[in-house]
């Protein structure tokens, strides 16, 4: 159905509330997206809400209870199309047309396999009005780990890195703290308590005690937030393919975590962490096997906190989506370690990126990239 230039600016404008209360539910919704509803009736807001976490009501549900009798004949407005399938809970295509909704605008489809569509055909085999693909891309960037998991079978992966400005990540002996400062480590954090799975290296956390736990008290979050965020903490998962970490190891002693290895487990673990045995080649750990199970798991965001030979591994294997690279305000000089262990010969092979953003964070700069796919 065609719509009205009038009618497509309130529908931006109504669809962009929608995602901003979609937002709320950041650090809190995994494994499902990230959802925000408005409804509107005669040109006011009457029911807003959004997905808050798993097992708990959908965005739909919320801003239909707020809602209430004004519901009917209305428009909602979803970032994500009305789920039609029982999960967790009931289908929320049925909710919005037992509430006598008039019409209801998504953002875009949903790729779950289990709605894929019908959800939106639902609504309209009961008469209500249907339309797709308002803010569509403000929507996709919001659930790009779940899009990419539904689409790919693989998480969104995420590499945080910190140099100094001569590409430096420590110094020869190892020593790597601090090289930014605390607003930079408060995003950094930040960026933890959004993923799914925090990953690292067994070198990382024998040179450096590693715990990679949230620390609420860098959060930089208020207290309804932080307490969000400590409610469901991202799973810490170590890469040690020939089990060199030690059971007694701070980064095991600081909580749960999964070990990924390509050993035989030893008998000292029946009782430790749980170990994930991936297939892989002279003790190393195939990384596109463990992000397809990672993603098996229903992981839909990875941050990558490791050394440069893990981390180069990652980019060199094509299996990075977003590079997150804090840049500090000094050198490191010429003997310290280099951001990433990834030989390159000819400027021919130098990878390229697109930088999507820069900005200051504190004294420090915070630059997002992502990769360029190389021409077949």
């Amino acid at each position: 159905m065609t719509i009205s230039s009038e009618q497509a600016i309130l529908d931006a404008h109504y669809m962009a509330r929608a995602l901003e209360l979609a937002r709320k539910g950041h650090y809190t919704t995994h494994p499902n997206p990230r959802v925000g509803c408005v409804i509107v009736r005669d040109g006011q807001i009457v029911g807003e809400g959004w997905h808050v976490r798993t097992g708990e009501p959908h965005a739909e549900v919320h801003a239909l209870r707020a809602a209430g009798e004004n519901a009917r004949g209305a428009t909602a407005y979803v970032t994500l199309e009305p789920c039609s399938h029982h999960g967790r809970t009931p289908p929320c295509a049925d909710a919005l047309v037992n509430a006598g909704l008039a019409r209801v605008v998504a953002a875009m489809q949903d790729p779950n396999p289990e709605v894929a569509g019908r959800g939106l055909q639902r609504l309209e085999q009961a008469g209500i009005e249907t339309c797709s693909g308002v803010l569509e891309g403000e929507a996709r960037k919001l659930n790009e780990g779940f899009l990419k998991r539904m689409e790919h079978g693989l998480p969104f992966v995420r590499v945080k890195l910190a140099m100094s400005l001569d590409g430096r990540t420590a110094m020869a002996s190892g020593e790597s703290q601090w090289i930014t400062g605390p607003a930079a480590r408060s995003a950094v954090q930040r960026l933890r308590a959004q993923a799914s799975v925090v990953l690292t290296g067994a070198d990382t956390v024998l040179a450096d005690d590693a715990r990679l736990t949230v620390r609420a008290d860098e959060l930089g979050l208020d207290a309804e937030q932080t307490a969000q965020v400590l409610s469901r903490p991202p799973l810490r998962v170590l890469i040690d393919g020939r089990l060199r970490v030690p059971l007694d190891a701070p980064f095991f002693k600081a909580g749960p975590a999964l070990v990924a290895t390509c050993v035989a487990v030893e008998e000292q673990y029946a009782n430790g962490p749980e170990c994930l045995i991936v297939p892989g080649d002279d003790g190393q750990v195939d990384l596109r096997k463990l992000l397809l199970e990672l993603a098996a798991r229903g992981v839909n965001e990875v941050l990558v906190e490791a050394g440069p030979r893990l981390a180069g591994a990652f980019a060199q294997q094509g299996l990075v989506d977003e590079f997150q690279i804090f840049i500090a305000g000094k050198f490191l000089g010429s003997t310290a370690r280099p951001l990433l262990d990834w030989p390159l010969a000819q400027m021919k092979d130098a990878p390229e990126l697109k930088i999507t953003e820069i900005r200051a964070v504190g004294d420090d700069w915070r630059v997002t990239a992502i990769p360029i796919p190389q021409p077949v």
